[in-house]
């Protein structure tokens, strides 16, 4: 047998060292595993490797035929692991992938006796591999490829007698449809969109800004004018069909980096002709306003037709919301979402610095008369009589469970459904009393004219995870038989579950179940002065992840950074979802984003459907023992991650995302996906991933558009054209699915990051679709100022 004497040196050295420091590090990694109960598969890997680095040392044939084996090895080792499922099985290989090619070249194999056949049998592998990643990519396991077979009606007229052209509240009407009944745009003709026309506000994120300086905002659409809301809370009203701005109106807001948030989602709008005449007298000054919400503490009426301030309204136009605030601090109640308005009440709620201290702001919700802005109502979330008005020396209860999110109206049963959190600190709960626990992480339904209590209903109990209730309910009639139909109101929950009762009484209509949830830690101690929920409610209609996390379900770019996140993962405490929180560090799934957030979902009452965009990313928990009598050292949060001070309770808490090394999620993707579902019979009869990382990455390290399934802030909409939108994404698109199968009709990209739900409006016939492109602060996203309109040519 001749031996190849002819050598390239550098070659072989490279090949020694980079399989020889793969086996090391697979190695270490693998015993570190193994001691912590994970997979024994990287060790073997290792000793494999080990095995193959001595065999190419001695220049052996068989070191090659032995490299095919281990490619075969650990192919099987992922299918197993993951099926078919793309991105799994990407990283259990890739880096195994590439040294197989390596070892292909001349370069790498010259001095190795009659390579040949061993070369062959590496070459077979990698194409095995390469086929069965060919097949993966279009067999997801992770969709549901079906058809909602119901056709769509023709669309009933609004009960509230909105127009068909128009978008008037935040989810187009007050009970948080965002469905439009318009068809000129369908599934048949959406990929000719183009632009109309683009509005560039000149609102930019500054060096005073919070770090969670947003662009959130959905316009309203009133005959042929739009209206919107800018992160600084500029409110501008724009020509609906040619972009131009009409006027702008300046709230002068006060902020600075202590701020949580600096977000606005949207505005309202009340219209006094329509008004309730037993309950307010209309304004003759403003019979048209738009209300705007201010984060730093105001609500300010300006007229819709000419933008000047409603001088007849609470005090010169404004209402004070930080009066009678217990705490009160610049930033401390920040109202970012906009208002519910029936015939005679404004009812808004706000957001409270979460984990900061025990010493803030109330989440009291209050009405107010539409026209004068007076005080009509309120209801203390936290208070023994949650209706008692504060007297001339009493405030409101210091952190009371606030309501952040939108909130929902039924104009016939004139009942507002209230979204609530949690009593800050979120992830600490020792110091909670009764009251503060009783309408917390809640859906509650007043009398919209009184705030009287109707009923309520709480979707997780002692809450020490952040989970709000995050999104506005959305109302719908749900037809049980063809002659039977139910007031619905359909909750949305950071953890998954879909509530759905009877909005008149608060009785479920899908059934509700009490489960046990884990009560105990793996690592460390209970935290000290805390309790633990027994059981908490969970959904027969849910988007909760199927199953709980194993070390198979983590990721990386390659093998070794997976590795890497399967031992942090074995060093977490976790045992499922409602974990609790621990000095060790708990993982957190569904994380503090939820599975829904603030975009909410939309409702097809027509053809009894639902369109929504899940998501799933773990985030990570970690209590820090600090004395509960220190002094106060920041007046706000300044975020939302990081670490949170929590003055006044004794722990601090760190909240980070659950990534590797290289920054990437350590949990496998889909991360977002996009789905249907048939509300009569509570299947999810489609779910698609939904999503690139093309612009998660750096330039340089560009890779092709595939689809992986990214986390998403915004919403969807939908439309009787069979068309559902959303953009939301850490990518920069505007979509278009058909709402019966979720096919991709139609993407766009954006300039900038749409976290914001889109919205769609026609004047005289002509129909256009909306997108706020702006970015999001703490997203990632690209920050930018265009809000786009798109029509058909």
């Amino acid at each position: 047998m001749k031996t190849h004497t002819s050598t390239n040196p550098l070659a072989r050295l490279a090949t020694l060292l980079i399989f020889g420091l793969s086996a090391l590090v697979l190695l270490l990694g693998g015993i570190w595993l193994i001691w912590l109960g994970g997979s024994a598969f990287y060790t073997f890997i290792a000793v494999a490797l080990t095995i193959f680095t001595c065999l190419y040392y001695q220049r052996h044939s068989i070191s090659l035929w032995w490299y095919a084996i281990i490619l075969i090895s650990t192919l099987f080792w992922g299918l197993w692991e993951c099926s078919t499922d793309f991105w799994a099985l990407a990283p259990r290989f890739d880096i195994l992938f590439l040294l197989g090619l390596w070892l292909l070249t001349p370069w790498a194999t010259r001095q190795i006796a009659a390579p040949r056949r061993g070369k062959i049998a590496i070459g077979i592998a990698l194409l095995v591999i390469l086929a069965t990643m060919l097949y993966s990519i279009n067999h997801d396991p992770q969709q549901i490829n079906g058809t909602i077979t119901r056709a769509q009606p023709t669309p009933a007229a609004d009960v509230n007698g909105i127009a068909n052209e128009d978008w008037p509240a935040y989810g187009r009407t007050q009970g948080g449809t965002r469905y439009s009944p318009l068809t000129q745009i369908n599934n048949h003709n959406v990929d000719q969109l183009k632009v109309a026309w683009v509005y560039r506000t000149g609102d930019f994120k500054t060096a005073n800004d919070s770090a969670e300086t947003t662009n959130e905002v959905t316009p309203i659409k009133i005959g042929h004018t739009l209206y919107i809301c800018t992160s600084h809370q500029f409110l501008d009203a724009i020509d609906a069909t040619s972009g131009q701005r009409l006027w702008r109106f300046d709230p002068q807001l006060r902020s600075n980096k202590s701020f949580q948030h600096l977000t606005c989602r949207g505005v309202s709008y009340y219209d006094a002709a329509k008004a309730n005449q037993n309950e307010t007298t209309p304004s003759a000054e403003c019979p048209r306003k738009i209300l705007l919400p201010v984060n730093d503490g105001r609500l300010i009426a300006v007229n819709a037709d000419n933008g000047q301030k409603c001088s007849d309204f609470g005090q010169n136009g404004e209402i004070n919301l930080q009066a009678k605030m217990p705490y009160a601090f610049l930033g401390g109640y920040n109202p970012t979402s906009p208002p519910v308005v029936t015939p005679s009440t404004i009812i808004i709620g706000g957001s409270v610095t979460d984990n900061l201290s025990t010493k803030e702001p109330s989440g009291v919700i209050r009405g107010y008369d539409a026209n004068n802005g007076q005080l009509k109502w309120i209801f203390d979330t936290g208070a023994e009589n949650p209706n008692a008005m504060p007297g001339e020396n009493t405030t409101f209860v210091h952190n009371s469970p606030n309501a952040w999110a939108p909130l929902a109206y039924d104009q016939q049963l004139n009942i507002v459904y209230i979204p609530t959190g949690v009593a800050t600190p979120d992830i600490w709960g020792g110091h909670r009393n009764q009251l503060q626990e009783r309408y917390a992480n809640s859906i509650v339904a007043l009398n919209a004219s009184t705030g009287k209590l109707i009923w309520h209903f709480q979707t997780t109990h002692h809450d020490l995870w952040d989970m709000d209730v995050p999104a506005q309910p959305s109302l719908m009639d749900l037809n049980l038989t063809a002659e039977t139909k139910v007031p619905a109101i359909y909750v949305l929950t950071k953890t998954g579950n879909i509530f759905v009762l009877n909005r008149q009484t608060g009785a479920p209509i899908v059934p509700i179940s009490e489960n046990p949830v884990p009560q105990t830690f793996k690592y460390g101690h209970p935290t000290q002065g805390e309790h633990y929920s027994a059981t908490q409610p969970f959904s027969a209609l849910s988007l909760m992840p199927e199953h709980k996390l194993t070390d198979k379900d983590m990721w990386g770019a390659t093998m070794f950074d997976q590795l890497l996140c399967r031992i942090q993962f074995k060093r977490l405490n976790y045992d499922g979802i409602y974990t609790p929180p621990s000095e060790n560090g708990t993982l957190v799934f569904p994380g503090n984003l939820g599975v829904f957030e603030w975009g909410g979902m939309s409702v097809n009452q027509d053809r009894q459907i639902a369109l929504m965009n899940p998501i799933g990313l773990p985030f990570i928990s970690r209590l820090i023992p600090a004395d509960p009598n220190r002094n106060q050292q920041q007046p706000g949060a300044g975020g939302e991650t990081g670490v949170q001070p929590m003055y006044g309770v004794p722990y601090s808490v760190q909240i980070k995302p659950f990534l590797s090394p290289l920054g990437l999620p350590c949990k496998q993707p889909a991360w977002g996906f996009v789905a249907g579902v048939d509300l009569q019979t509570n299947q999810i009869v489609w779910k698609k991933r939904i999503g690139t990382i093309r612009d998660s990455l750096p330039q340089l390290f560009q890779l092709p558009p595939l689809k992986i399934g990214v986390p998403g802030l915004g919403g969807t909409i939908s439309t009787a054209g069979n068309i559902m939108f959303v953009s939301a994404t850490q990518d920069n698109y505007l979509r278009a699915y058909d709402t019966s199968n979720g096919k991709l009709l139609w993407q766009e990209r954006l300039p900038a990051g749409g976290q914001a739900t889109p919205m769609t409006y026609a004047v005289d016939g002509k129909q256009y679709v909306v997108q706020m492109a702006g970015g999001h602060g703490s997203f990632g996203t690209k920050m930018g100022d265009y809000l786009i309109a798109y029509t058909l040519p």
